[in-house]
């Protein structure tokens, strides 16, 4: 797989992990009788920052493949 593959692997990686964090919020929430952006809040909190860490690191993981492959595909094959 090249670069530029890697990258879109991380970037979709990257997606799934923030999607996957607001989904276990509503998950936590679902058993409240109504909403607001108070509680939703609490809710991410309870989560905790290891989903958000670990996407921003795929996400900028992800950029640099891309950026690399780019850079490859620009620089040509003989150079």
């Amino acid at each position: 797989m090249n670069d530029k593959g890697v990258g879109a692997v991380f970037c979709l990686i990257a997606a799934i992990l923030t999607g996957v964090r607001y989904i276990s919020a509503a998950v936590f929430m679902s058993g409240v009788a109504s909403w607001d952006r108070s509680l939703f809040l609490a809710g991410l909190e309870y989560v905790g920052p290891g989903l958000k860490t670990a996407s921003v690191i795929a996400l900028a993981a992800g950029i640099l493949f891309l950026g690399l492959g780019v850079f490859r595909d620009l620089k040509g094959p003989d150079k």
